[in-house]
């Protein structure tokens, strides 16, 4: 805990945020880390509570001891909260920017008070932890002689990777786009994370001997059959990755894109590289369809390309501004949730149907159509004499993933016996036992999202960390 009357005497801190005319003019970060008083008063506010729910099962996925380096920081102790963040998380400035911090609907203090900003203290140590110079290369003392090939370079196959190198064994992670990053690199925008954080970390995992190889599509460049004469093990952590679609009429006009494929290319304008054929916002009708993470960096990113109008639609019901009884505490509730992108400027439409889109001659989408509707006995139901038309030259299909994408390695490795789940995800073991992130394919093993299915960036974390042990003590056995 922090101090015993922290949470009597000090205020949830707030983040110091650029304006909002100033920051949506380039694409950097704008949220500033918490100074040292602010942290330490921040993790003063720590309880006493007995059962530290922020951390449990229904708080923190990749098991942050929260409590603990609440207590380090409003000690002083910045080195030691810095080594006990690590412990259970590899990349703290990675959640410490994009995580939705479950750990805070869980804290207890959220009871009667604002709960403390463990998001923020987490960022505040790693970021301090950099500027010291505490974080440094963690190379294995002795060397396995074994061989494992990392299939993704997402939070969850470096975190694997990082733990299997430090683990003794040799690692190769293989990335088929041109950077290191997967979805942290190309599917989030730069004003949430800049992408050097990335590249640090990278250089510290190849100063640790993991190797990289980008440009390399397994399934498609590289047989999934070579891997398996090449390593003793693989790791599958290439993410979930096919969208939802949404078939109606008009969905082939042009103008219509999978979020994706808006946000990876303004990334790599933001990289800069040239970028052909850039999906562009400026002076654009803008509909996103989809009330979530994704879809709120579609907002923020049209509010910084010059959008005409942005508004975003959501089949779902406007949540309450509090803790609904369907969600209470410390389960992460249902609430309205208003993101940073969303403060720049956006129209948010509740319980939308959308039913097509109109375009003219030349095949490029005008408008979106549609009713309210409203949600009984089970399933959605349109409210007559709701109907509307709205003008839209961009629409932004933000609703989520359904499973990893087939094409390629996953049939190649369905071919041999691999064995999907009910969602299409990639089938191996749950829980703490020893056929955990086993596939039924011999020393292919699968983690994050493209065994769980989309997830948050916590449970990649802890994904990774939990395979990268699995394949430790399995190839142990083998010695």
């Amino acid at each position: 805990m922090g101090k015993i009357t922290g949470f009597k005497e000090f205020s949830r801190a707030t983040t110091v945020k650029d304006p909002v005319p100033d920051r949506v003019k380039h694409y950097r970060e704008f949220e500033h880390t918490l100074d040292e008083e602010a942290t330490a008063n921040e993790g003063a506010r720590c309880m006493d509570c007995g059962i530290a729910f922020c951390h449990g099962d229904t708080g923190c996925p990749v098991e942050n001891l929260i409590p603990e380096f609440n207590d380090l920081v409003f000690r002083g102790h910045w080195k030691s909260a810095l080594e006990n963040l690590h412990s259970t998380n590899n990349f703290p400035e990675f959640t410490g920017r994009l995580c939705p911090a479950p750990c805070e609907s869980a804290c207890t203090l959220g009871l009667t008070d604002a709960p403390v900003y463990i998001k923020s203290i987490e960022r505040s140590i790693i970021d301090r932890g950099f500027s010291e110079g505490w974080v440094e290369p963690k190379p294995a003392q002795f060397l396995s002689g074994k061989k494992v090939a990392v299939v993704g370079s997402g939070p969850a196959g470096l975190a694997c990777a990082q733990q299997l190198a430090r683990a003794g064994h040799s690692v190769t992670v293989f990335e088929k786009n041109d950077r290191i990053g997967g979805l942290l690199r190309y599917g989030i925008p730069d004003f949430k994370m800049e992408k050097w954080h990335i590249d640090r970390r990278m250089q510290q995992m190849k100063m640790e001997g993991v190797q990289f190889k980008t440009g390399v599509h397994i399934g498609i460049d590289v047989k999934i059959a070579e891997l398996r004469k090449d390593f003793d093990a693989i790791a599958l952590a290439g993410g979930s990755e096919k969208p939802r679609d949404l078939p109606l009429p008009g969905r082939e006009l042009k103008g219509v894109h999978f979020a994706m494929e808006f946000l990876t290319r303004q990334n790599h304008v933001v990289a800069g590289d040239d970028v052909p054929d850039l999906i562009s916002a400026k002076g654009k009708h803008v509909i996103v369809i989809g009330g979530g993470d994704t879809g709120s960096d579609c907002v923020g990113t049209s509010n910084r390309m010059g959008a005409k109008s942005i508004t975003q639609l959501e089949i779902f019901d406007e949540p309450p501004k509090d803790r609904p009884q369907e969600t209470p505490w410390p389960l992460y509730p249902r609430i309205l949730r208003t993101s940073t992108s969303h403060e720049e400027g956006v129209k948010r439409e509740w319980a939308i149907g959308t039913k097509g889109f109109k375009g003219n001659d030349k095949g490029e989408v005008t408008h979106l159509y549609g009713c309210r509707v409203k949600f009984e006995n089970g399933k959605f139901e349109d409210i007559p004499g709701s109907e509307f038309e709205w003008p839209a030259d961009l629409v932004l299909l933000a609703m989520g993933f359904v499973h990893p994408v087939r094409e390629g390695m996953i049939q190649e490795l369905m071919d041999m016996g691999m064995e999907l789940d009910q969602r299409g995800n990639i089938k191996a073991g749950f829980g703490n036992t020893r056929g955990s992130f086993r596939t039924s394919v011999q020393n292919v093993y699968a983690c994050g999202d493209m065994r769980r299915g989309q997830s948050l960036i916590v449970w990649a974390i802890s994904e990774g960390r939990k395979c990268a042990a699995r394949i430790h003590e399995d190839l142990m056995v083998q010695v």
